[in-house]
Parts: C-alpha cells; sequence; structure tokens
C-alpha cells in the first residue's frame, strides 16, 4: 500500500501554543532519539494514554530514522499536534529537495531494515507524504486518536 499523497496540504498550525509542538532537529541518528524523548513528554503532558503513546513514540522514531538515513537533510522538523476530536498528528519534515518521495517499502525476508514504512502503515489510523513548505523536502505525517 502507497502512501496517501496530498494536493493540498495541511501542515501542523504552528500558532497554536500548548497544542502544537516543534522540534527542529541534525540529520544525526542521535536525534531519532531525542525526538522520541520529546514526543513521549509531549504527549505525557497532554495525558495521552501510555500505550497510544508508546505507539506515536515508535512512529515518530521510525519517520526520523527514514528522514536521517535516506535523505540528504541539513535539518528534519518534528512535530505533534493535539487535534479536536481526541486525535493527534505527527509530521517529520526532511530537506530532501530532490524530489524522490518516499519509496515503497517491499524489503526481502532475509533484510535487517525496510520496515518502518509498514509500521507506520499498520499503527497510525492515516498517514501520507507530500512536499514540505517548511523545508522544501519530504513532509511525512501521520495521525492517531488519544485513546484506543
Amino acid at each position: 500500500m502507497s502512501p496517501h499523497t496530498t494536493s493540498t496540504p495541511r501542515f501542523l498550525d504552528a500558532v497554536r501554543p500548548g497544542r502544537t509542538h516543534w522540534l527542529e532537529l541534525p540529520p544525526h541518528r542521535a536525534s531519532v532519539r531525542a525526538a522520541r524523548h520529546a514526543t513521549r513528554a509531549r504527549l505525557a503532558a497532554w495525558q495521552v494514554p501510555d500505550e497510544v503513546c508508546a505507539n506515536a513514540v515508535l512512529l515518530v522514531s521510525e519517520l526520523v530514522t527514514n528522514a536521517v538515513l535516506h535523505t540528504l537533510s541539513e535539518r528534519i522538523l518534528c512535530g505533534v499536534q493535539l487535534l479536536p476530536e481526541k486525535r493527534f498528528r505527527l509530521e517529520v519534515h526532511d530537506g530532501d529537495v530532490t524530489g524522490r518521495g518516499i519509496p515503497e517499502c517491499c524489503p526481502d525476508l532475509d533484510d535487517e531494515g525496510g520496515r518502518g514504512l509498514l509500521l507506520v502503515r499498520e499503527i497510525a489510523d492515516s498517514w501520507g507524504v507530500t512536499r514540505s513548505t517548511l523545508t522544501g523536502g519530504n513532509a511525512v505525517w501521520a495521525s492517531l486518536a488519544t485513546a484506543l
């Protein structure tokens, strides 16, 4: 299954303090841990249940890992926003201006990696990719309900 690509992207609303949190990260492996910790802390502050929080942290980990390993980004933006109707949205923006987009994931059984987007597809209620107006690269997003 390929991601849903939107023609009119809706990025996180940066003008809603207390409901939106952005983190700018360097393109290093240590940024994955920083993104996990920041996401966990923000969702805990919003009193998102532990199991849902764990799923969101896994999604952020996979998306930031992809941005670090598979793009030539100088920076990565990671955001989370609390939405109406007991939902939240995660976004990871990279700086890959090559226009390649997100590759299909078709790992072989013996491959050690390549399953991140399969996890995203299975865990997220919805997800997709579009071009980022913030970085010029890819913006990969996923949304989840705040309760199971």
